[in-house]
C-alpha cells in the first residue's frame, strides 16, 4: 500500500525540497523512500515505453536497466559485462536470467518479488569455439519466455548486444530493434522515491566536498590521497561504489586533466574535484567544485570561476517544463563542441540516475538544431569550463538540478568560493 503525503504546509512535494532529508533507514513513524512503490513505480515506466514504442518485450543485459525493472543487483562488476539478462514481455512480468550457482541462488533469496521468475543465464563471452553454441542457448531462454506470453513475432527491443548475440537472435527468426530509446525515455523521467535517493547522494557528495574544502585540502597533499578520503569517507555514509573522483591541481586545470595523479598540491593551486558516486540504492551523485589551496583568489582566477558559475547558471535557469534542450544549450559558450560538432563532456549537461549518463545529453554540437523537450521530474548535472589557451590553471564547476513545475531546483549545496560570488 502507498501513502499521499500532506503538502498543506511545505506547499511543494517533499522529495523537491533538498533541506528536507529523509534518513537512509526505515522508521515505524515516517513514511520515507517506498521501494516496494519504486520497483512498481519503475516498471510502470518501462511498461508505458514499451507500449509506446510498439514492442512486444525488452530483452535487457545492461546492468541498470535489469536492476530498473527487475530490482535485481549483484555488484557493479556485472553492469556491463553481458553475463545476465532480463526479458520483460507485453502483458507479462519480467524474467530474470541470473548467473548460476550462489549468485541465482542469492537473487531468490534477495528478490521474493521476483518469485518463480529466476532462472539460470547462459553465459556465452569469452567461450572460445563455444560461443556460438552458448550464444544460442542464451537466444533460445529468451525465444522461450517470448513464446509463452505469444510475442514471438513482435517487434523485440533490446538494449545491448554484441554480435554473437545478435547473430543467434537473427538465426531464431526474430525482429529484433533498438530497445535503448524506450528504456532512455523511461529512465530519463524520475519517480518520487528515484529523486529522494538522488538526493540522498547529493547529500553524502555535498560533505564529502565539505571535508575536501575545510579539513583535507592542504599543501604537500598529492591529488590521490584526496581521492582516497573521498572514497573512504562516501562509503562510510551509505553509498554503494565509488565510480572516479576526479582531482586536478595547478597546471593539472589547464589543459584539464581529467583523473588524479600523484602530483603534489602547492598553495596557490586552484583544485578542480568532480565526484562520481553511486548512492543508496545506486543513485548517482556527479558534481564539481574549484578550491584554491591556502592562498586568495587573484582577479583572474575570480574572472574564470565568475564565466564558469554564470554560464552554468544560465543553462540551469533554462531547465524548466516546456523548454527545450535547444533553450538550455544556447546559455553555454562556444566551446569545442561547436569546433568539431562532438561533445566534449566539458560544456553540457547530462542526465543523471541509476547510470551516470542516461535518458538525455545536452551540447551544442546538436541540440541546438536537434531540440528534445525538457519535462518534470526530470534530473540533470550540468556542467561547464573555462577553457583558454596560456591560463596555468583554471576553473571548472557542476550542479546536479531537479527540474520541477515551479522551475530548476539545485541538490547539490556546497556552497562557491566566497571571493567569486561577491
Amino acid at each position: 500500500m502507498t501513502y499521499k503525503i500532506d503538502t498543506s504546509f511545505t506547499g511543494k512535494p517533499h522529495e523537491w525540497e533538498p533541506h528536507r532529508l529523509y534518513s537512509q533507514t526505515g522508521a515505524d513513524w515516517q513514511y520515507r523512500v517506498d521501494f516496494e512503490r519504486l520497483r512498481k513505480e519503475r516498471l510502470e515506466r518501462a511498461r508505458e515505453q514499451m507500449n509506446a514504442h510498439d514492442l512486444g518485450a525488452l530483452v535487457l543485459f545492461a546492468g541498470a536497466n535489469i536492476r530498473y525493472v527487475t530490482g535485481g543487483y549483484q555488484g557493479n562488476w556485472k553492469y556491463n559485462i553481458n553475463i545476465r539478462y532480463a526479458v520483460l514481455p507485453q502483458g507479462g512480468e519480467p524474467v530474470l536470467f541470473e548467473t548460476a550457482g550462489s549468485d541465482m541462488v542469492c537473487a531468490k533469496m534477495d528478490l521474493p518479488w521476483m518469485e518463480g521468475r529466476i532462472r539460470p543465464a547462459m553465459t556465452w563471452q569469452w567461450a572460445e569455439g563455444a560461443v556460438p553454441y552458448m550464444a544460442g542457448k542464451m537466444a533460445d531462454d529468451v525465444l522461450g519466455v517470448l513464446k509463452d506470453h505469444g510475442v514471438e513475432k513482435e517487434k523485440i527491443g533490446i538494449d545491448n548486444l554484441d554480435m554473437p548475440a545478435l547473430q543467434a537472435f537473427q538465426e531464431r527468426g526474430l525482429n529484433i530493434v533498438n530497445g535503448w530509446p524506450a528504456m532512455s525515455a523511461a529512465r530519463v523521467i524520475k519517480t518520487r522515491d528515484e529523486i529522494e535517493l538522488l538526493k540522498q547522494a547529493s547529500a553524502i557528495g555535498d560533505a564529502a566536498m565539505w571535508k575536501i574544502k575545510y579539513e583535507w585540502l592542504k599543501p604537500g597533499v598529492r591529488e590521490r590521497e584526496i581521492e582516497a578520503k573521498v572514497h573512504e569517507f562516501m562509503l562510510e555514509r551509505g553509498c554503494e561504489i565509488i565510480y572516479d573522483i576526479i582531482v586536478a591541481s595547478g597546471g593539472n586545470t589547464s589543459p584539464y586533466r581529467r583523473w588524479a595523479t600523484d602530483k603534489m598540491i602547492r598553495q596557490g593551486d586552484l583544485v578542480i574535484v568532480d565526484i562520481n558516486a553511486v548512492g543508496p540504492s545506486g543513485y548517482f551523485v556527479d558534481f564539481v567544485r574549484c578550491f584554491k589551496c591556502a592562498a586568495k583568489m587573484t582577479q583572474q582566477e575570480i574572472d574564470l570561476y565568475r564565466e564558469v558559475y554564470d554560464s552554468m547558471y544560465a543553462g540551469i535557469e533554462k531547465l524548466r517544463p516546456g523548454n527545450t534542450t535547444a533553450d538550455v544549450a544556447a546559455a553555454f559558450p562556444e566551446y569545442d563542441d561547436d569546433k568539431y560538432g562532438t561533445v566534449t563532456l566539458q560544456q553540457f549537461a547530462h542526465s543523471i540516475g541509476i547510470t551516470l549518463y542516461e535518458g538525455m545529453w545536452i551540447s551544442r554540437a546538436y541540440s541546438l538544431d536537434y531540440p528534445a523537450e525538457i519535462k518534470e521530474n526530470m534530473y540533470f548535472a550540468v556542467e561547464t569550463f573555462a577553457g583558454h589557451p596560456l591560463l596555468p590553471q583554471t576553473c571548472r564547476l557542476e550542479e546536479n538540478v531537479l527540474v520541477t513545475a515551479e522551475g530548476p531546483v539545485v541538490f547539490t549545496r556546497v556552497e562557491h568560493m566566497e571571493e567569486a560570488m561577491r
